[in-house]
């Protein structure tokens, strides 16, 4: 009889530590990468790793306490890439990933509490990937980014934000991308400005029909593929995303004098026109409700600037005639500026000026 008591008193322990188990909650100290919400160009790998792939894509997240822990890696031993942050609705800094090392990044709050991160790529698409495997943190939950109009922003480096950031890397010192800094670029400020969604589909050096220094790649012929690489396999996803406002930057290289080795022939206005009026319509084809807004440069002074703003008149004016019921093309014609960045692009204050002479326009679209 007493043993039947001890046994049965036994099982009675037992279950009791099963119940108090099974109502234990789960854990969310881990965060991977397959629960985050991209915003921007991206796609997962074989391991479910999210890979980062155009400028200013982002994901955010909350955790508790005073730390957390992003694992991020690149594919490439020999690169390195950019990642930058906010904590706390707060800008705080450049994070450099390097491909031989898999240390995880420590982002560190002042006081405990639950804190909200977005993480931005600095840099763009043609600068290669970042992977981000998981976040190690407490109370670790993905975050979305509010309902809200979209802006897609088309266009070369000065939409990258290239060559804009030299407070790490001086101009002239590094390689190309050590002076990217996409947040801080024009078309994201004017998102923050206005409280609306932004992503950005551009690539530095490119244009309507030619590169700066050579015939192509061109934006048609890149834009379409996920990574914006000519050669490409993977073609995005359009329905991904649906752009309010679509605005197009393009012209600075087209209408560029070259780098002196390549041949280059003088500018082609017809070719220009009729190139940037066939991706037009391409992307209309993709977004087919959304409004227009075609950029001039801040880059282009004297008579180039005339020919530009003459050429995207023209392209306003061929779709407005070959779209009459659809919503006419905006155009914006930059005021002339002096950059003050890397290799003659706007720097991280020139882009401030840019977003708050844009903000009004892109206002009145919304």
């Amino acid at each position: 009889m007493k043993y039947k008591l001890i046994h049965s008193a036994f099982i009675l322990f037992l279950l009791c530590c099963d119940c108090s188990f099974q109502k234990k909650p789960a854990s969310n100290n881990v965060l991977h990468a397959s629960s985050l919400f991209p915003f921007g160009r991206y796609a997962w790998n074989e391991k479910k790793d999210l890979e980062l792939i155009s400028s200013a894509i982002n994901f955010g997240f909350s955790f508790s306490g005073t730390e957390c822990k992003v694992f991020a890696y690149l594919t490439d031993s020999t690169a390195h890439n950019y990642l930058q942050y906010e904590l706390d609705g707060v800008y705080q800094k450049r994070i450099r990933i390097v491909g031989n090392e898999r240390r995880p990044l420590v982002i560190t709050a002042n006081q405990k509490g639950t804190h909200i991160v977005w993480i931005y790529k600095a840099t763009e698409a043609h600068t290669g990937p970042i992977f981000i495997e998981k976040i190690a943190g407490q109370d670790l939950k993905p975050l979305k980014r509010a309902e809200a109009p979209l802006i897609e922003f088309i266009g070369n480096s000065i939409t990258c934000g290239a060559a804009a950031d030299p407070s790490e890397t001086p101009c002239g010192k590094g390689v190309y991308h050590d002076q990217h800094n996409a947040y801080y670029a024009y078309g994201p400020r004017v998102a923050r400005t206005l409280a609306v969604n932004f992503i950005l589909s551009s690539v530095s050096g490119i244009g309507i029909y030619r590169t700066w220094n050579m015939n192509g790649p061109s934006m048609p012929q890149v834009y379409e593929k996920t990574d914006f690489q000519v050669d490409g396999k993977r073609l995005w996803d359009f329905n991904t995303y649906r752009p309010a406002i679509v605005s197009i930057a393009l012209g600075t290289n087209d209408l560029s004098n070259g780098d002196g080795k390549h041949e280059r022939a003088p500018f082609d206005s017809t070719v220009f026109v009729n190139d940037y009026t066939k991706f037009v319509q391409l992307v209309k084809s993709k977004y087919s409700q959304a409004t227009i807004a075609l950029l001039s440069s801040p880059m282009i002074n004297g008579e180039r600037r005339i020919t530009l703003q003459n050429c995207l008149t023209a392209v306003k004016d061929n779709i407005d005639a070959l779209y009459p019921s659809d919503k006419k093309i905006a155009l914006y014609f930059f005021k002339p500026m002096q950059a003050r960045g890397c290799t003659g692009h706007p720097n991280v204050e020139d882009h401030a000026i840019l977003a708050e002479e844009l903000a009004p326009f892109f206002k009145s679209l919304l």
